[in-house]
């Protein structure tokens, strides 16, 4: 598989995971599997040759073999009630089955994929965030020992300064860790043996307006996971048909030629044979059927009540993380921002003391990593939610929007 190099955009990630994901490649056999068992369940019963030698290595006349009778036969099976026209429906009917399994597996591959290269999104706004803050530590020790040497505060206030500097080195180095760790997971999803790409492209920042909780709901029914019980309950009916007509006996006809040595005669013979459904008539196998056919409307509503609750836990997150964003995006880190720049002036100025503007310096960067953090937590709500109602929520906003006059829908 061709490495992905330099910049890896999200579309381009999905792509590659579609084509090089080994666990869509191992279920989509299911497909192929589906119509090989599809066309075995439409072939008919092979015919049965038969030889029989009878009337041989006995006593007297039949010590040799000039008293034998030989027997050859040819017998087929008919099936009745028609078996094969049920069992050929079943097998399409389990086909389809296993497409929306493998619908089903493909969104959730592609989620994981989306959250992997949102992961890596996330570290490399955390890395970045972390290189700014040792670049400002690194300035505020610099000025702290200007000042130092000019007698102007305590060399203490230079031991602080060049411990809060070590502090934030390490956090770089855990956020650069953390960013391969995502990047390896990205690479895995997409079925990539080693990290190639250089970096991952996107906006963390951007927010769009989230659908009413109405409006998604409606789209529920396209959740593979919802909509393949419609085919599920199809294959209990179909396998419910299938045993009924198993209660119906087949019958084996079989004609041949009956050859006797000793008077060197040969004779036609025909037959018919068909069992006697007296104690075993499939009726176990039809109740179970019928219980099953029960329970797969139960499973299909408790499916359903389970993904709608589903889908309003990750449609509170959405919400949730949406308008903390918001919040720190319009006031909280701008605010933040503002305190360590007046801080950091008065510092220079010798207004401030190191601790101050050290406070303000955390400050901002809980801030802005609060915001990062909420930023990522809305995108992966986003991708939660659209797993679960299988469409992207801006075809859901656009979808909602009121057309302008005359436009034609």
């Amino acid at each position: 598989m061709q490495p992905i190099e330099g910049m890896l955009t999200l579309d381009r990630a999905l792509a590659q995971t579609l084509m090089g994901s080994p666990e869509l490649a191992a279920i989509s056999w299911d497909s192929k599997i589906g119509e090989a068992r599809m066309l075995q369940a439409g072939l008919r019963p092979n015919p049965e040759l038969s030889y029989e030698l009878s009337d041989f290595g006995g006593s007297g006349v039949y010590s040799g073999l000039n008293g034998s009778t030989s027997l050859v036969q040819l017998g087929q099976l008919v099936e009745l009630g028609g078996k094969r026209s049920k069992r050929t429906h079943l097998a399409a009917v389990e086909k389809e089955l296993a497409d929306w399994d493998i619908e089903s597996k493909k969104l959730d591959v592609l989620a994981e994929a989306n959250r992997n290269f949102l992961d890596v999104l996330t570290g490399q706004e955390k890395v970045g965030l972390t290189t700014e803050l040792v670049r400002l530590a690194e300035r505020a020790r610099d000025t702290v020992l200007e000042r130092v040497q000019a007698g102007k505060v305590s060399p203490l206030e230079g031991t602080k300064a060049g411990v809060a500097l070590s502090e934030t080195r390490i956090q770089l180095t855990r956020a650069q860790n953390e960013l391969a760790a995502a990047r390896s997971r990205l690479a895995a999803s997409m079925g990539l043996e080693a990290v190639s790409f250089d970096q991952v492209s996107g906006k963390l920042e951007t927010l769009a307006p989230i659908p009413s909780t109405e409006a998604l709901n409606a789209y529920l029914d396209r959740n593979p996971d919802i909509a393949r019980w419609v085919k599920e309950k199809e294959q209990r009916d179909a396998v419910l048909a299938m045993e009924k007509a198993k209660r119906i006996p087949d019958v084996t006809i079989s004609g041949g030629m009956q050859y006797y040595a000793d008077t060197n005669d040969s004779a036609l013979l025909v037959g018919i044979s068909v069992p006697l459904p007296l104690f075993d008539r499939n009726q176990g196998n039809i109740a179970e059927a019928e219980h099953r056919r029960i329970k797969a409307r139960e499973e299909s509503r408790s499916s359903r009540t389970k993904a709608a609750a589903t889908l309003s836990e990750a449609y509170r997150m959405l919400a949730s993380s949406y308008a903390e964003s918001k919040s720190l995006q319009d006031d909280i880190v701008p605010a933040a921002q503002k305190v360590f720049a007046d801080t950091e002036e008065g510092f220079r100025e010798g207004k401030f003391d190191f601790l101050e503007l050290l406070d303000a310096q955390r400050t901002l960067f809980m801030a802005k990593e609060s915001y990062i953090a909420s930023l990522s937590n809305y995108h992966k709500a986003v991708v939660e939610v659209e797993r679960l109602i299988a469409t992207p929520l801006a075809e859901i906003s656009a979808a909602a929007r009121p057309h302008p006059k005359g436009a034609r829908s």
